[in-house]
């Protein structure tokens, strides 16, 4: 059988909005082709970049620390719960609140389990920053109880950001409080299967840090 790969992540560029409120990133050069042939001689150039961005830029991950002071940071996510997981896709486009029925008869024990809201369509626009779906209370209790091993879903936020239920971010507290990982912002889970397909978003070994960008994907085959 042919292996397949799906990019979910959105391309990070200069000025990008990921979030309300957050400041976009700035890509550059440190070295441009020109300045290196002054280096390394004529007609040998390199190209060294720069990026200074917010770690909520694109699509990314969240960990304990990012909710909890004595959470795990980057440095100690387990790769087992975010490389090569077996993956769950459901669907739920047209869901404003994603209900905790959504998960019966789904077995999620140690699996990546992505919510397919459809909201990706809108990233970088601002029909992107309102409205968006999100996770229910109950739905995440049922994933921790169940097992998970990292949750994600293609909208600006696992929880709601305004309103009661938006109040201390019930979901990424369940979450992250729970251990279980959280990637935001993934895009093209459409063209996943529901299942027969694994999950990785793993993100750079950076000391200090509860959030940053990955490039997800996953692989069918």
């Amino acid at each position: 059988m042919t292996t397949r790969f799906v990019d979910l992540s959105h391309v990070v560029a200069d000025g990008l909005t990921t979030y309300p409120g957050l400041p976009s990133p700035t890509v550059f050069d440190h070295l441009t082709r020109e300045a290196a042939e002054a280096v390394y001689g004529l007609g040998v150039t390199f190209q060294i970049g720069m990026i200074t961005m917010c770690s909520n830029t694109g699509t990314y991950i969240d960990v304990p620390f990012h909710r909890f002071a004595d959470g795990h940071d980057l440095t100690g996510l387990a790769l087992e719960r975010v490389s090569q997981v077996p993956g769950v896709c459901i669907d739920c486009r047209g869901m404003a609140v994603i209900p905790a029925e959504v998960l019966d008869g789904v077995d999620v024990a140690d699996r990546a389990v992505l919510f397919l809201t459809g909201h990706s369509r809108h990233f970088a626009t601002d029909a992107y920053l309102v409205d968006h779906p999100h996770l229910s209370v109950a739905a995440a209790r049922r994933l921790v109880g169940d097992g998970a091993a990292v949750v994600g879903i293609d909208s600006l936020n696992i929880d709601a950001i305004a309103g009661p239920d938006g109040d201390g971010r019930p979901v990424h507290t369940a979450l992250l409080g729970a251990g279980i990982p959280i990637v935001e912002h993934l895009t093209a889970l459409e063209q996943l299967p529901r299942d027969g397909f694994t999950f990785t978003a793993v993100p750079p070994k950076v000391a200090g840090m509860g959030t940053f960008t990955v490039r997800a994907h996953a692989t069918i085959g």
